[in-house]
């Protein structure tokens, strides 16, 4: 019959599965961190032990400067300076507080450098987590006053650099950090006081304007970027199309503006040996 055509079949049923109820993996939130090179998902206590450089690519990640020092001067051996010099806001930029303080609970330090002394050498650190390493009159006078410190006491300097550049909320004041902190290295100098520094990923503006290349040697890890204005800046300027490797520490090398590449986990002993050759050493 005709309604026969139209009748419904009877199936088999299905039994409905409660996915969310089956046992998930456990796995903890922060174990693991991406390589912004390669793009590796890396353990992160394996990076740890490899001292933050990707097994895979050999792509030396940002270090945080608290966490550099640790890598670099035996521990307890670090007399830190000038944390007591806190920033202001001179030109009363907006909202300039504000990014100060996340910042600050970013990073567990009060500035973009943590300078200090250890047992034969000055030291200061800058922090790319700290406002992108950027250099404000504090970095500024922090840095000035240890180069102070390191000539009265006749000890060697040992800068690491990274920074985007000068400190585009404290203006004018910013930039005069250049002048004030080569000056002091300067006299350091004079002195007859080794200097060396230390260029991390990325060294660029009145940093590398000034006294990340003022050193009487200066290093680099692999791969840092080194350069005053921006790849498309000078792109921009000049009507040409610049290397590929263009600001790399490896161009750098090659053209003579570095006179070492060494690898992190190869630096403490790097820096050991030129001290050594330069005549410091424990017993001074």
């Amino acid at each position: 019959m005709l309604k026969d055509l139209f009748k419904k079949n009877k199936y088999g049923t299905v039994k409905s599965v409660n996915v969310e109820a089956e046992e998930k993996p456990n796995i903890p939130s922060g174990m693991w961190l991406k390589c912004d090179k390669c793009g590796s998902i890396i353990y992160k206590e394996d990076l740890k032990a490899n001292l933050y450089v990707c097994n895979s690519c050999n792509n030396h990640l940002r270090l945080k400067a608290r966490t550099r020092i640790n890598f670099l001067v035996d521990q307890g051996s670090f007399k830190e300076m000038g944390e007591d010099i806190k920033t202001t806001n001179p030109i009363s930029f907006d909202g300039y507080e504000e990014k100060l303080q996340k910042s600050r609970e970013k990073t567990d330090s009060s500035e973009a450098v943590i300078t200090g002394v250890g047992k034969i050498v000055a030291i200061a650190v800058m922090d790319s987590y700290f406002m992108m390493g950027s250099m404000g009159t504090v970095v500024g006078e922090r840095i000035t006053s240890l180069i102070e410190c390191a000539t009265e006491r006749k000890l060697p300097l040992i800068i690491f650099t990274t920074s985007g550049g000068a400190r585009m909320q404290e203006g004018i004041f910013s930039l005069m950090q250049m002048a004030k902190i080569s000056a002091a290295i300067g006299k350091h100098d004079d002195a007859g006081l080794l200097y060396i520094t230390v260029l991390t990923n990325p060294t660029t503006g009145g940093v590398t304007a000034s006294f990340a290349m003022e050193g009487d040697i200066i290093l680099s890890e692999p791969g840092t970027l080194v350069g005053f204005a921006g790849r498309r800046v000078i792109e921009n300027t000049i009507r040409e199309t610049l290397p590929d490797d263009f600001q790399k520490a490896e161009f750098l090398l090659e053209k003579g503006f570095v006179d070492a590449i060494v690898h992190r986990k190869d630096i403490r002993k790097m820096l050991y040996k030129l001290l050594l050759m330069h005549g410091v050493s424990n017993n001074d």
